[in-house]
């Protein structure tokens, strides 16, 4: 059972990473706590290191410094399949689907604890028959759930890009995962399917989920986010409210480049 002080804290707590290429200083965040069941959004300008420093605590790159800790666990420095199984699962701006195999398939390949997959076990179906029908319950469900249940039998790689991204979230959700971090889940989307994306992700903040997205879209970042923080040359310049963000004289001259108009 959760206790109301691990409600209240934050999912991620990360002091003083630091990742350098060369001479370049490309992350340096100090600080940075994110929120329980809240989605938040990851800004800034091109070269601000959002991408390097999603990449450093999912373990896809290795941090020169710093610690980050994970719903009480410190997970610093380990590799991204460690990360995927503690419950922080990320997507890619470029959609990682396996395009040779079947959405379907996609899917079942995602699921943790597979008792069939072990070499010893895999003969001997009744050990793993109960745990292999839940899996496939589920794939069907989340396919169902993002309208890709009519894809299930076609190659991923016959998708279009809006379609890739609902099947990488999909995917994302096989892994049944507490913190779900989306790198530019919108870019290259068609317009039509930006609603629905963005109808899904709300609808996991409110199952309970945590969200963290990189996002250059700031209608959709004021749309969605409950709370947004903005990088520049690797340092966190600004965080809080979306309202208090785009208002945020930092913000303004480092990444926004003009005063938006206020929201009502």
């Amino acid at each position: 059972m959760t206790s109301p002080e691990s409600e209240s804290s934050p999912i991620l707590v990360v002091n003083d990473i630091t990742r350098s290429f060369g001479g370049l200083l490309a992350v340096a965040v100090e600080h940075l706590e994110i929120p329980r069941h809240r989605i938040t959004a990851l800004i800034g300008p091109n070269g601000a290191g959002k991408t390097t420093f999603f990449n450093v605590l999912t373990g896809f790159d290795r941090a020169g410094t710093g610690t980050w800790i994970f719903d009480g666990v410190d997970i610093s420095g380990w590799p991204a399949y460690r990360i995927a199984q503690q419950g922080m699962v990320r997507t890619f701006q470029l959609t990682k689907a396996l395009a040779g195999m079947t959405v379907y398939d996609n899917m079942l390949l995602a699921a943790p604890r597979q008792t069939g997959e072990r070499i010893l076990i895999a003969p001997l179906r009744f050990p793993w028959r109960a745990r292999e029908a839940i899996v496939r319950q589920r794939a069907i469900a989340l396919l169902e759930d993002f309208g890709l249940r009519a894809m299930q039998h076609e190659f991923a790689g016959t998708l279009s890009g809006g379609q890739r991204k609902l099947l990488e979230m999909a995917r994302a959700l096989m892994t049944e995962p507490q913190l779900l971090m989306f790198d530019e889940p919108m870019a290259g989307v068609n317009p039509a399917l930006v609603q629905s994306l963005l109808d899904h992700v709300k609808r996991l903040r409110d199952d309970g989920l945590t969200i963290v997205f990189v996002e250059h879209d700031m209608d959709v970042v004021m749309s969605i986010a409950d709370r947004v923080v903005c990088l520049a040359e690797g340092k966190v310049i600004a965080e809080g409210p979306p309202r208090d963000i785009v208002a945020d004289p930092h913000v303004i001259e480092a990444y926004l480049g003009h005063r938006r108009t206020p929201i009502s």
